[in-house]
């Protein structure tokens, strides 16, 4: 950098000392500014940008000490470096200033000499800080630049593998040919209740992880069904309790399934999530449900949450051994199970958005048609 890029601010209550100084410094090409006292080079400081200070000590008002504590108490401009004017006998004080951060002193009256080293090396100083943080500043904005590829590209590579596990999901699904868009509309109807139960019931520490996860989990719910025999899936009528419990198998298949995905890549949330929706959505509030008669709180709030979902949508749905049941007679059902089947605050939260998912219903039955 050449002179004229530095800009010098000289503080001295005296205007001798200014002047001299000024008659010093400005053959060497600096930009230089002066304050009469403390207060003055302070307004200065903040509105203006400097390379270095000169300071003298004894000012009224405010002196040189205050004037250098409230810079180096300052983090944008402590950087600035200062350089204490003090008479030869002001040496104790001049000890104070350096302690104080302070990066050298001029004793007066000024020596030509001395004047220039002591500014050139802290303008060095300056400079050498200038450029670490410029460095630091572009390190930063590359860093943020990779981080910001680096996020992108795992959202990519994320959507695809949610979209892979939909596509498996939509696979197990179509072996059972009545249930059209059944996981599209499920994931909407648990996003809608986690959304409702996060507004109101913060004990329950619903968070955006839980939301994105369940919507994107919630389609594993049934992937057990692979296993369950075409005879007794796909049969028209009632079944029998010995190909009602093959059927009730179906959680623990699917479970079992996500539980070796997620001994190959432990620590993933949504595996996690998938393994409670996919073993636990037909358990029930009471303790009657299956495969484990959990009860309560005892029941993963993401199964709790998909199971009155998953039961709106069959109640809704045309089967074979039913018609379609309005969404007021589903809503009806709904809320006769409330603290039974269904979780009170999971039934209090369909209370409220029900007519969010009459909206979604009557959506995907446009879209079939």
């Amino acid at each position: 950098m050449t002179p004229s890029s530095y800009s010098l601010l000289i503080v001295d209550d005296i205007e001798v000392n200014r002047s001299l100084l000024e008659r010093r410094l400005q053959h060497n090409g600096y930009r230089l500014s002066f304050a009469e006292d403390g207060h003055e080079a302070l307004e200065k400081i903040q509105n203006e940008r400097f390379d270095l200070v000169l300071l003298d000590i004894m000012m009224p008002r405010l002196d040189g000490f205050q004037v250098l504590s409230a810079l180096k108490a300052d983090e944008k401009l402590r950087h600035i470096p200062i350089i204490m004017i003090s008479a030869l006998n002001e040496m104790d004080s001049v000890a104070r200033c350096i302690e104080m951060g302070a990066e050298d002193y001029l004793p007066k009256p000024f020596n030509p000499t001395l004047l220039k080293a002591r500014i050139n090396a802290c303008l060095e100083k300056k400079r050498l800080h200038d450029l670490q943080v410029g460095y630091r500043q572009r390190i930063e904005e590359h860093n943020n630049l990779l981080e910001e590829q680096i996020r992108q590209q795992v959202k990519e590579i994320t959507s695809t593998q949610l979209a892979t596990i939909f596509a498996m999901s939509k696979l197990a699904e179509s072996r059972d040919p009545e249930t059209g868009q059944h996981l599209e509309r499920v994931r909407e109807f648990c996003k809608i209740l986690a959304l409702k139960l996060a507004r109101d019931e913060p004990q329950l520490a619903i968070d955006a992880s839980f939301i994105d996860n369940l919507y994107a989990a919630s389609p594993l719910h049934d992937i057990g069904k692979v296993g369950v025999p075409d005879h007794i899936l796909l049969k028209p009528g009632r079944l029998t309790d010995e190909e009602r419990k093959a059927m009730e198998i179906h959680s623990l298949i699917g479970a079992e399934t996500l539980r070796a995905v997620n001994a190959q890549h432990p620590g993933n949330a949504f595996i996690h999530m998938g393994i409670e929706i996919a073993e636990s959505h037909h358990e029930k509030w009471d303790g009657s449900g299956y495969p484990h008669r959990l009860k309560g709180d005892a029941i993963p709030l993401s199964a709790r949450i998909i199971a009155l979902a998953d039961v709106y949508d069959a109640l809704t749905s045309k089967r074979c051994y039913k018609e379609a049941f309005s969404h007021e007679k589903s809503g009806d059902i709904i809320l006769a199970e409330n603290g039974r089947h269904f979780d009170p605050r999971v039934v209090e939260a369909f209370g409220k958005v029900a007519h969010e998912f009459k909206e979604i219903r009557a959506f995907y039955v446009e879209k079939e048609e």
